[in-house]
């Protein structure tokens, strides 16, 4: 809570004065030291709360505002909503640290029937101020959106009528203002319940401002997901030299071949049987129409994927077709 501002409300109490105290996004009209109205941008204000229960049109808002009131200030329960709103939105100016101005005017219309001391006004917003308020602050209401959780926990939740409005209108875009604004509710209202549907698990907790950059930063350095087949071990090992060059890796092992155990069906039986047939004199000379790059590809995946066969296992010719089938095999592998 701003103490410069609470200090200047208790002073332009005990000077009696009646004007406009601007503040931030807001003002407290003073009507001889007493707080008459109080408005805030962040909240919906007595107009759309007096229209949504039925206690004036917007016809008689008007004419009160230019000077007629007229019959509107005998209606007992504007004195409540008057009240309601005042509280709403000075629980929101009272937190802004930005510098007051006070500016003599003439009395609020509704002085006669809403008269708030300052004392009392700043007391009431400091028992609101609760410890246990949770993650959602003040300044939070008309910057974070509200998001629901995409699954909540397996238990019995009992909610008000206001809670269910709230989380109904709860869309990942909304904030509480828009939500309060909605509903024709008060934004400290609207506060409340979601601070409850937090804690019941209903609605997301707001991220800080100092986790985003974080979080980005964090899939920046990340390693890249893991290619498939033949490219996933050259990416792989062109990742690792990377980091050994640059002196944040650990240094690469020396490479020593293994066995493969033999393939015996589908594509990997024709790569079998091109390692069989690149160990025969004729295998050697390229096919006609062969370049030279795909025979360096075709010879680096028999390579790859060869197996040596049994000593006692005879040589056998391949025929031209069964080389055309081995080279289209190893060009998918590739």
């Amino acid at each position: 809570m701003s103490a410069a501002l609470a200090e200047e409300l208790q002073r332009l109490e005990e000077q009696g004065s009646t004007g406009i105290l601007r503040a931030g996004d807001g003002e407290f009209h003073l009507a001889r030291g007493a707080i008459a109205s109080v408005g805030c941008r962040r909240t919906i204000g007595l107009d759309r709360l007096a229209v949504e229960a039925g206690v004036a049109t917007d016809e008689d808002l008007r004419r009160a505002r230019a000077g007629e009131p007229g019959a509107l200030l005998r209606r007992p329960r504007l004195e409540t909503l008057a009240r309601l709103s005042a509280y709403d939105a000075a629980y929101f100016l009272l937190e802004t640290e930005a510098e007051a101005e006070f500016v003599p005017t003439e009395e609020h219309w509704l002085a006669p029937v809403c008269r708030i001391a300052p004392h009392a006004l700043v007391s009431e917003c400091a028992r609101r101020r609760r410890p246990d308020a949770g993650p959602w602050t003040a300044d939070m209401v008309s910057t974070v959106p509200v998001s629901p959780t995409h699954r909540a926990r397996r238990k019995r939740t009992v909610l008000t009528v206001g809670q269910a409005e709230v989380l109904a209108a709860a869309d990942n875009h909304r904030t509480i203002a828009d939500i309060a604004r909605e509903l024709g509710r008060t934004t400290y209202g609207c506060l409340v319940a979601v601070r409850d549907l937090t804690r019941a698990g209903l609605i997301e907790a707001p991220e800080s401002i100092d986790a985003e950059p974080e979080r980005r930063t964090r899939h920046l350095i990340a390693a890249p997901l893991p290619a498939r087949g033949r490219h996933a071990a050259r990416s792989g090992a062109g990742y690792a030299a990377a980091q050994q060059n640059s002196g944040t890796g650990p240094p690469l092992p020396r490479r020593v071949p293994s066995p493969v155990a033999p393939p015996t069906s589908g594509r990997h039986a024709l790569v079998e049987e091109a390692s069989a047939a690149a160990r025969t004199p004729d295998a050697t000379t390229p096919t006609p129409g062969t370049t030279a790059r795909a025979a360096d590809r075709n010879s680096r995946g028999a390579d790859t994927y060869s197996w040596t066969p049994p000593v006692d296992q005879p040589w056998q010719q391949v025929d031209r077709a069964l080389l055309i089938r081995i080279r289209t095999a190893l060009a998918e592998l590739a």
